[in-house]
């Protein structure tokens, strides 16, 4: 991508001069505009069909009369009108013969097919005029891809790309309504930002992420729209917050403000905060988060959090037939009021943007790992789909909102009591092009879907599984630490790795606990390991090891 300005010269009105620049106009070559429709075969509406339009089209701060768009992720004053140029449907055709066909102007769902205006020759905050008009466009955004257009293409992982080439097109929020229709000419009349082209934007968007200094300044440009300029923000804040952290392992005191049982074996528990953590902190969690919380008896598990955020939150626990201590205590000792520690807060079920549809299958408390995730997906107008299992009608927890899943064709309820066998090879079979697998249950249940996984060549990338037990026991074994001097750790044959590296050097951090995570790796330089959880490749099983639940044989060398 190309740093720096594009160099515009001023008139004496301090207007941009035209004449010589690189863009000093631009013509319209089509108009288009679409309602809201089914994106085969999928079950969900997309605004992305664009029909061309002759003569005149009025268009009013939300965009152009007779435009419909999925409010979740279009639409608004911000992303009134989208533009794209036509210039990049030959290279698209170019590199995807395969979907050449497809690659054709409206084929991204713009409002406005331009000639020349891109990426590189566009920047934030520009604003033109439009000619035999009143309208007044500005640029406020970069477009954010998702996976319609996927689907649009039938390329899987496609949206990824148009942002890595830049060529996602833009929004123009209106600042003076009126009419376009094709022919009509958009004048540059104003840069405010000469430095921050669309592609540049894009380049700290989605690519380098972590530059500090890049964000700030992003996130202090005003003519941004919210979209980004909050992205940005959110950015800055969490670079402080990690700033201000002190010990690797921050235990926080929780108070119980709820404890409700929800079905014979599943109770809930709503945590509260007991000192707020103030201005900077981010309080919003991502669907799937988990919590780690220490309990009175020593013990420390960790739980899947049902919905809130980090301020208050809410966990449903099973008390479990062979429990080791953690599930017994909270269910019968742990009661309104009493106070809990509570540690890492980590997303665990990881957010695929880029699938088309979302399989999620559990079985008994499992369904707790998924709830807000389906409904998550489901208020963002993703197809999604919750396939749960249970022993009968009366272990069903959180009734009313399984319900509503349910109701709106967004959950399949499977009964065992009533004869209901869910049938999780059929499953992955009927899941669709481009879907995303991911499972949470009893050890049955995720043995089977592993086993069914590997039999049917689904790839490891479009699968996850969140297990919620695991098994840790079992030879003792040493590890050399290289990167501490060689110490060599001995790890019992009821021990963790993970535990006795913590006990030394208070080292890695941790999370889950039973394998779905990576926050626990370290790096395996030398020696064979019982590699157990489910959240490393196979390709990355060969150089790394998850230390909560993975068992070196004989003597392995690792870093920390």
């Amino acid at each position: 991508m190309v740093e720096g300005p594009l160099s515009f010269p001023l008139d004496t009105n301090g207007k941009v001069n035209l004449r010589g620049s690189p863009l000093s106009s631009d013509t319209i070559l089509q108009v288009r505009t679409g309602r809201m429709a089914l994106l085969a075969p999928l079950s969900i509406k997309s605004g992305i069909n664009k029909t061309l339009r002759s003569g005149p089209v009025q268009i009013t701060k939300l965009g152009l009369e007779g435009d419909e768009q999925d409010p979740t992720f279009h639409g608004g004053v911000d992303k009134a009108v989208h533009g794209y140029c036509a210039a990049h449907y030959k290279s698209w055709q170019a590199e995807f013969p395969q979907s050449a066909s497809k690659f054709v102007p409206g084929g991204f769902g713009e409002n406005l097919v331009l000639g020349f205006m891109n990426e590189r020759n566009v920047c934030i905050g520009d604003i033109f005029e439009i000619s035999d008009s009143t309208a007044v466009l500005q640029i406020s955004l970069p477009r954010q891809p998702c996976f319609k257009l996927n689907h649009r293409f039938h390329l899987p992982n496609f949206a990824p790309q148009t942002y890595r080439l830049s060529r996602t097109g833009f929004y123009f929020r209106v600042l003076v309504p009126g009419p376009v229709a094709a022919g009509n000419v958009l004048t540059l009349t104003s840069r405010p930002h000469p430095n921050w082209t669309i592609e540049r934007i894009q380049r700290y968007l989605h690519l380098e992420t972590d530059d500090y200094d890049k964000n700030l300044e992003l996130s202090q440009i005003e003519e941004f729209g919210a979209e980004c300029k909050d992205n940005f923000t959110r950015r800055v804040l969490r670079a402080r917050a990690k700033a201000r952290k002190k010990p690797r392992e921050k235990w926080v005191d929780y108070r119980v403000m709820e404890k409700e049982k929800q079905t014979g074996r599943i109770t809930s528990f709503v945590l509260e905060m007991v000192e707020k953590e103030g201005e900077g902190e981010e309080k919003e969690l991502s669907p799937g988060a988990h919590a780690k919380v220490k309990l009175g008896n020593g013990l420390v598990r960790a739980y899947s959090i049902v919905d809130g955020d980090r301020e208050r939150f809410q966990l449903a626990i099973a008390l479990e037939e062979k429990s080791r201590g953690g599930s017994e205590y909270m269910h019968r000792e742990v009661k309104v009021g009493d106070v809990l520690q509570v540690g890492a807060i980590t997303a665990a079920v990881p957010t695929v943007s880029a699938a088309s549809h979302h399989v999620f299958v559990a079985g008994g408390v499992g369904v707790t790992a998924f709830l807000a995730m389906v409904e998550f997906y489901k208020s963002i107008h993703y197809s999604v789909v919750l396939h749960y299992a249970v022993r009968s009608a009366e272990d069903v927890p959180f009734e009313k909102r399984v319900e509503e899943l349910k109701k709106e064709g967004q959950l399949i309820l499977y009964n065992k009591a009533a004869g209901q066998r869910m049938d999780i090879r059929q499953i992955i079979e009927s899941r669709g092009w481009n879907s995303q697998l991911y499972f949470c249950g009893p050890k049955r249940l995720m043995e089977q879907a592993e086993k069914e996984v590997k039999e049917l060549g689904v790839d490891q990338k479009e699968v996850h599984y969140e297990a919620f037990e695991a098994d840790v026991s079992g030879d003792p074994f040493e590890a050399v630490v290289a990167n501490k001097g060689g110490v060599v750790v001995r790890v019992g044959e009821d021990e963790t790795l993970l535990e006795v590296l913590q006990k030394q050097f208070d080292q890695p951090d941790s999370s889950c606990c039973v394998g779905n995570c990576k926050t626990c790796l370290v790096d395996l330089k030398a020696g064979r390991v019982d590699h157990r959880g489910t959240a490393l490749t196979d390709e990355e099983k060969a150089k790394s090891m998850l230390s909560c639940v993975s068992r070196g044989v004989g003597r392995i060398t690792i870093e920390i």
